[in-house]
């Protein structure tokens, strides 16, 4: 059986995925149990809580629960107010239900209030998702309990104004070198950590854009340093619509990333970009679309639903009841040869037609996998990969050949005796030579709300392809089945190459302000060659010979 993972967020769009990942934690049934809950979640009492660390700005959290108080003032909610019924008890205020986090100035942890009501039963909720205009925070649609431990609120940054942000790196670098901040945090960490039965590691979702790029380089450093040998899942978070139009914050952008990427990766067991952005580089892209999602990218509460949904896929090796994997296996099946960035990979649904077998759905696609990117790599079609882990839930695993009985099968996906051996061998068809593992699983990625509902009429209430769009109103998409990858690919040889060339461009001597935070124009330096060093892990043999004339040159 899978051991547990403590999960770290660190920053507001880390918030915002984590609160969406909490969500589909809680939303999706015991039963059948593919998936082990007790990996991320406390499931020593009712209602499971997260294991779960949570570094938050003042101002970046508004109240948390309903029947206690919050890490901050209450903040006033204009959007729609939900009616939970549970085990046979109202909510008398309809408001979401989770424990007491920290309340002092200090962020440190208070007591749990006493005779908080149940949460709420997840077949009994009448809910609706909020409207993405009305999400201020990722507090406003966390619908999950949080243990007194989880957030910490760091005083000494505001998370929104014109001063007082925690905009650069080496501010971040610098809070945890405060030792009040690192025993708060590693209080927090040996909590979590001393209550698990085997530990396997953990999740570390880390905004990379701004200062909290500082902060996660600092606290994975830690991490291996006191967890040798656990595992270190690194995902670095950027929204869409971080600092368009605004020239400062676009270069602060840009230097954090490539600190991020650098120093993040070098202390973690996997380390992988995720974002909307069609590129982390200075030239802006158009973002990722999905054909059957109506995703506003420029809405943190929507994309950051895309990426916690691709997240749940791609973390299931590990989570898998029948399965021994681990985080650290997982790792080490993607990262060899110094490869320590993957890339992320989903199809959000995956075009499957209800009642259509996954040899049909495949076929239907014989050239490219139907997924988008998810690792801004500037780039949208995209072939070949060294490594890749693949999930693929929600088709049901019954009926896999459609070929009618004495017919030769329609392909030789069509002849295959299982869901499992039709994936891999079209992963093998269409990445030959590369090193692929595969898992597919009934269970769906559920949406109810607080999940966006963004989807496509051509949906139905199981996130299956409908032929034409419905005469009437349809129903809200319950579920989705979805298809993601962790790739160690060529591809990530452009994301980093062009960070790296992007910064060089700049001259920094204009931008004192960011190296006066912390960051020495050597240790900048270094972790530039460090992005070029990562670079060349990717290359092809006549790429390789084009990086040593760029040398040359240098």
């Amino acid at each position: 059986m899978p051991g547990e993972a403590v999960t770290l967020q660190l920053g507001q769009y880390a918030g915002c995925v984590g609160a969406h990942w909490w969500g589909l934690q809680v939303s999706a049934p015991r039963s059948p149990a593919e998936l082990r809950v007790s990996t991320l979640l406390r499931t020593e009492r009712e209602p499971p809580t997260p294991r779960l660390v949570a570094l938050e700005l003042k101002g970046g959290v508004g109240e948390l629960m309903a029947g206690g108080a919050g890490t901050e003032a209450a903040v006033a909610w204009n959007g729609k107010v939900a009616a939970y019924l549970g085990n046979g008890s109202a909510a008398p205020d309809g408001r979401s239900r989770r424990e007491d986090t920290s309340r002092d100035g200090k962020g440190s942890s208070s007591s749990a209030v006493q005779g908080a009501p149940p949460a709420p039963s997840r077949l009994a909720v009448s809910q609706e998702a909020p409207s993405g205009g009305s999400v201020r925070l990722w507090s406003d649609y966390l619908n999950v309990r949080l243990h007194p431990k989880s957030v910490y609120v760091i005083r000494q940054y505001m998370h929104d104004g014109d001063c007082g942000c925690l905009e650069a790196f080496g501010q971040g670098e610098s809070l945890l070198q405060d030792p009040g901040c690192v025993e708060e945090l590693e209080d927090r960490l040996h909590f979590y950590v001393e209550e698990c039965d085997y530990l396997q590691g953990f999740q570390v979702l880390c905004d990379l854009h701004n200062g909290f790029s500082g902060v996660g380089a600092k606290v994975t450093e830690l991490l291996c340093d006191e967890y040798s040998g656990k595992g270190i899942l690194t995902w670095g978070l950027t929204p869409a619509s971080s600092n368009t139009g605004d020239s400062q914050k676009n270069i602060y952008r840009l230097m954090n990333t490539a600190l991020g990427i650098a120093r993040l990766s070098s202390h973690s067991s996997l380390f992988c970009p995720m974002s909307l952005r069609g590129s982390l580089g200075i030239k802006p892209q158009p973002p990722v679309a999905f054909p059957y999602v109506d995703c506003d990218a420029s809405l943190d509460y929507h994309s950051s639903a895309v990426l916690a949904a691709a997240l749940d896929t791609l973390t299931a090796p590990y989570r898998l009841c029948s399965s021994q994997g681990s985080m650290m296996h997982l790792a080490e099946t993607l990262t060899f040869s110094g490869r320590k960035v993957v890339a992320a990979w989903a199809s959000l649904p995956f075009p499957a037609r209800t009642g259509c077998v996954l040899p049909d759905a495949l076929c239907a696609h014989p050239q490219a996998v139907p997924w988008q990117l998810l690792s801004p790599c500037g780039e949208r079609k995209v072939s070949g990969c060294f490594a890749q882990s693949v999930v693929l839930r929600g088709v049901g695993k019954e009926s896999h050949i459609s070929s009618c009985a004495g017919k030769p099968p329609a392909s030789p996906l069509h002849a295959c005796g299982s869901t499992e051996e039709a994936l891999h061998r079209y992963l093998h068809t269409l990445f030959p030579g590369a090193f692929s593992t595969s898992h597919v699983l009934e269970q769906p990625c559920h949406t109810q709300p607080p999940y966006p509902q963004f989807f496509s009429p051509l949906l139905t209430r199981e996130g299956f392809l409908l032929d034409k769009p419905p005469r009437y109103p349809s129903a809200a998409v319950e579920s989705v089945p979805v298809l993601a990858a962790l790739q160690a690919a060529p591809v990530l040889r452009t994301l980093l190459r062009g960070l790296y060339k992007d910064v060089q461009k700049l001259n920094t001597r204009r931008w004192a302000s960011f190296f006066s935070a912390g960051v020495e124009q050597d240790d900048f330096q270094e972790a530039l060659e460090e992005l070029r060093t990562l670079a060349q892990a990717y290359e092809m043999g006549f790429e390789a010979d084009e990086s040593e004339d760029e040398a040359d040159s240098d």
